[in-house]
């Protein structure tokens, strides 16, 4: 039973993989085909970690030579001159390089590079400077149902059913179940091994369930992003940050007086040195902690997609130095091996941002006892908060 298990993990490893290197033959540049030269090869990968207004699955060139795309279209939301208009994503036909014009509501829109531009009045085709930005058309507010937006409601609503039937069957005091018995112990370990150690015995409940939905949510999104479906969505530099900005509102909601205390007018510093700490303190809790956590996050996922990516693309770039035996074996192992490594990175990214989090939140919570106990010799000894503050 067990070698049958292995067999399955391998089997679906190279599954993914192979089906990811098939994706990334049939997504190609518009009605070219496959690519093949380095730009081109840049420039899809480039494209590939952005956001997308609609969900295609794959690309296929038909017999008469006309380039097919297999998926689905997805609502575009636009705040324009003209209020609030929406249209099907499939209006724009694949095309991303301003050359298809959409009339909506009396306007005129365009995409490149997936940010979608309102045409002047007078304007009916686009037209580009010498830096490829466009003169006759400006951005609008986009709140459309793009590819990311579908992949965080769809891990939302399986999170959802996932704890909602693990907390039902605690409710009725049975050993979890089916996938329940997956989550349970993961569960426990980001109790046991990440919020309790961090923010400490007397406040770690209150935060354990915060700490849950961005540890299981963020390592779900990133094994989903290893899929050949092309969701990037912890990639993306406004998740990152929607989820920075979320913990650096829970922490500086939560802080105490010690915590502002030690922030603003820093005990037992010199009195001369205590405001420049109070301006390194602030700019450490309203800055440097949430760009940490969003810039980390963003840079390691779009960083691994970057690199699996290039080297999927061997077998094209190489193909005529190595033959195509050879570049697209070169490819295969490389890949396959950085894939591994992408799925422990996967777990490894979603437990630093959880484990920095509750850092964060445990010193924002920290109660400083200044009345010490002290032992025979008359040292101080002490208490719990001191040494995990010291750790922290």
């Amino acid at each position: 039973m067990k070698i049958f298990q292995q067999s399955f993990k391998c089997l679906a490893i190279v599954s993914v993989l192979f089906f990811s290197t098939a994706s990334f033959a049939n997504n190609s540049s518009e009605g070219e085909g496959q690519i093949d030269t380095k730009k081109e090869v840049e420039d899809y990968i480039l494209h590939h970690i952005q956001d997308s207004h609609d969900f295609s699955l794959f690309s296929y060139t038909s017999e008469a030579g006309e380039r097919k795309h297999v998926g689905f279209p997805l609502p575009v939301i636009l705040w324009t001159s003209n209020g609030l208009t929406s249209f099907m994503s499939s209006e724009f036909h694949h095309n991303d390089d301003g050359k298809v014009i959409v009339e909506k509501n009396g306007l005129k829109f365009a995409k490149i590079h997936s940010k979608i531009y309102e045409l002047n009045q007078s304007a009916s085709v686009l037209s580009f400077d010498e830096e490829h930005h466009a003169k006759n058309a400006h951005k609008v507010l986009d709140f459309s149902i793009t590819k990311s937006v579908v992949g965080v409601l769809l891990i939302g609503l399986l999170m959802f059913f996932w704890f909602s039937r693990l907390a039902r069957q605690y409710k009725k005091k049975a050993i979890p179940t089916g996938f329940s018995r997956v989550l349970e112990p993961l569960v426990l370990y980001v109790r046991d091994e990440i919020a309790r150690p961090n923010i400490g015995d007397k406040h770690y409940r209150k935060f354990t369930g915060y700490l849950l939905t961005v540890f299981f949510f963020i390592w779900i999104l990133n094994l989903l992003g290893l899929t050949p479906f092309g969701f990037n969505v912890t990639g993306q530099l406004a998740v990152t940050a929607c989820l920075a900005i979320f913990t650096l509102v829970i922490y500086t909601a939560s802080g105490n007086k010690d915590y502002w205390m030690h922030m603003l007018w820093m005990p037992d510093a010199p009195w001369w040195i205590r405001p420049v700490l109070a301006i390194i303190e602030l700019a450490g809790a309203f800055i440097i902690k949430p760009f940490s956590l969003l810039v980390r996050l963003f840079a390691n996922i779009s960083a691994g997609h970057i690199v699996v990516m290039s080297l999927i693309a061997i077998m094209f770039t190489l193909k005529q130095s190595l033959g195509v035996v050879g570049a697209t074996a070169l490819s295969f192992v490389l890949s396959f091996f950085i894939t591994l490594i992408e799925v422990l990175v996967a777990f490894l990214q979603a437990y630093i941002f959880t484990m920095l989090s509750a850092l964060f939140i445990g010193m924002a919570v920290a109660e400083h006892d200044h009345d010490h106990a002290r032992d025979e010799q008359g040292h101080e000894i002490p208490d719990e908060e001191d040494v995990r503050g010291d750790f922290i």
